[in-house]
């Protein structure tokens, strides 16, 4: 059984606006943007199974971390087409099913990373201070100046960090050594981070680490016995990131050792907890996963959710999709124009081709683009080419799987040099023995759309919502026999180019193609009135 046919759906109206459930508090700000877009409703303390019975109402839902969108919850969302999570992480949803479903799934990656700067650098001083100490001590009843005598932060190491951690630690005279093998030499230029070899080169030199890694199966367990080892006697540690980042027990001997010599931990492997062995130490503070934890932090993960669902639901590009290619806001402003650019080249491109079956699509992106991720740009060509011709709905989400599933194989090739124009898109499909190629660009300060070469025939034209290609022999009068039947049937001709190649030496004599834009659909009978004229081997119409 499909999702759909499992959930419980409740049909939209014809022309309604889409509906977004609130399922968690979020800022206001979060929620007047999608009601500028959207008829918004709040759920917020909903039982599970008053939103398993309602779910199926909705083309877009944003939780933060108590909703659990499982499996069985995504089954019975028959509408469901995006999912905001508003916070970094997305544990509570399952992506997997989301994506088979269909739903794009996006978080708010950039909502805390301030707040959990500012709060890595709050414990860090607190660390070198003992202030968390010399408070409970004060407060206490004692006066106790030489017990809580701390170490200052200038001119001391500090490793394994975050970029804005970076940026704060310099301004207190830090020296800054990391190891991120994905960072690029110049940006650690630029934040005047020494760049380590390798992380014992980290553990060999920092007075401070601090741990800014995601939690995968690849870094459980990070700061372990091993790791402990290499490092400095007397070296703090902190986490802000991720619990099972560090090996509790691990972590406890080397406190107790004394090559530890102090923690700060914000994060726990199981959370909430409230009994740890750690907790009592009198060299550790710990808080209760406070790293996110603002004001602005919360209004601004709402609203970078929020953002994110109005994109997925208004045909906008989703930049912090977890299922989807993510793309830099650097990278989409050069990428952007040709996004419809490129669907409306798959749409082409497939209906030329006049196999059953499609056995391979291949992108080729020429010039400036080449140099950036163009993963969206090919995924935009499948939508073009699988819409309309496969049963389950498409979108930007499933269109890979459901290329694979088809025994389709994708193709993507980049070249920076490109002649004639600043960047190129070649769409080629092949379907059985017959291999259609086409190609666009964009032109202007408004980006429009043209269309350079179909059916092996090259011509320039600006592509409309309306388009239709004739192929036929090359002889005079072609073009207004096509208009005289258009001109017959109403159909008002916008633009109209023609390509033409002279195969005179093989027999076939000069073939052209004819490309047409219109104010309106042209009805299929009218092109096979066109195509059965004499001279005229094949016509296609479409709407982009």
């Amino acid at each position: 059984m499909t999702a759909t046919e499992s959930a419980s759906v409740v049909p939209q109206p014809r022309g309604a606006r889409p509906r977004v459930l609130v399922a968690e508090k979020i800022g206001d700000s979060g929620i007047a943007l999608l009601k500028q877009h959207f008829d918004v409703e709040l759920g917020v303390g909903w039982s599970r199974e008053e939103l398993e019975e309602r779910i199926g109402a909705y083309d877009g839902i944003l939780i933060r971390s108590a909703t659990k969108l499982d499996a069985p919850l995504i089954a019975r969302a028959g509408r469901l087409r995006a999912v905001g999570r508003a916070g970094v992480g997305v544990d509570n949803v399952d992506v997997d099913a989301a994506t088979k479903a269909g739903i794009i799934v996006a978080n708010a990656p950039q909502s805390n990373v301030i707040t959990a700067a500012e709060h890595t650098m709050a414990l860090l001083l607190s660390l070198a201070r003992n202030v968390p100490q010399a408070h409970a001590s004060l407060t206490g009843g004692a006066w106790e100046r030489s017990k809580f005598s701390g170490v200052e932060l200038y001119e001391k190491t500090l490793g394994k960090i975050g970029q804005l951690v970076a940026e704060r630690a310099r301004a207190f005279g830090m020296h800054v050594i990391a190891y991120d093998p994905y960072v690029s030499a110049e940006r650690y230029r630029e934040l005047r981070v020494e760049k380590a070899e390798s992380s014992d080169d980290v553990y060999a030199n920092a007075d401070f680490i601090t741990l800014h890694l995601p939690n995968t199966p690849d870094t459980k367990g990070w700061l372990d016995a091993e790791a402990l080892a290499k490092c400095k006697d007397g070296v703090r540690i902190l986490n802000v990131a991720r619990g099972p980042l560090v090996v509790d027990e691990d972590l406890k001997a080397a406190l107790d050792s004394g090559k530890v010599g102090g923690a700060a931990l914000d994060v726990f492997a199981t959370e909430p907890v409230t009994d740890h062995p750690l907790f009592g130490y009198p060299n550790v503070i710990v808080t209760p996963h406070l790293g996110a934890s603002t004001a602005e932090a919360t209004d601004r993960a709402g609203y970078q959710a929020a953002e994110q669902v109005v994109a997925a639901l208004t045909g906008g590009v989703v930049t912090s999709a977890v299922n989807v290619p993510a793309i830099s806001p650097e990278d989409m402003e050069v990428l952007g124009p040709f996004v419809s650019l490129c669907g409306a080249l798959g749409r082409i491109a497939v209906e030329l081709a006049e196999g059953s079956s499609i056995d391979l699509v291949r992108t080729e992106f020429l010039g400036r683009i080449a140099e950036r991720d163009t993963s969206l740009l090919t995924i935009q060509v499948l939508l073009g080419v699988l819409r309309g011709h496969t049963e389950e709905e498409v979108g930007v989400v499933n269109a890979p799987g459901l290329a694979a599933e088809r025994g389709i194989e994708v193709v993507e090739m980049r070249r920076a040099a490109v002649r004639d124009y600043s960047d190129l898109v070649r769409v080629t499909v092949e379907s059985g023995e017959e291999s259609v190629l086409v190609a666009g660009t964009v032109f202007g300060r408004r980006n429009r759309e043209h269309l350079l070469e179909a059916w092996g025939q090259r011509f320039n034209i600006q592509l409309e919502k309306h388009i239709t290609v004739f192929r036929y022999g090359d002889v005079p009068g072609m073009i207004g026999r096509v208009g005289t039947h258009f001109g017959e049937h109403g159909i008002n001709i916008v633009s109209a180019a023609v390509g033409h190649v002279d195969k005179t030496d093989t027999g076939e004599g000069p073939l052209a193609v004819m490309v047409i834009t219109t104010d309106s659909a042209v009805p299929d009978d009218v092109i096979r009135e066109i195509v059965a004229l004499d001279g005229f081997e094949a016509g296609r119409t479409m709407t982009l």
